[in-house]
């Protein structure tokens, strides 16, 4: 019985995955590029913040007793 049970979910989940609609790869990598071109200025690994407004950078302190 567990068998059957296995099986007829696995038939749904094939049934679910074949309905998806696909796209070529190559359809796909140039709407992922298109992408990245327009939100470029966005992303701070490919334009970074200015050290002046970055929050995380180091401060330098001197050692004021010398």
């Amino acid at each position: 019985m567990a068998g059957i049970a296995q099986a007829r979910k696995l038939v749904e989940q094939l049934k679910m995955e074949a309905n998806i609609d696909r796209i070529k790869v190559s359809k796909a990598a140039a709407d992922l590029l298109s992408y990245c071109d327009a939100h470029a200025k966005e992303d701070p690994l490919m334009s970074p913040v200015p050290a002046s407004e970055n929050p995380f950078r180091e401060k330098k302190f001197f050692c004021s007793i010398l």
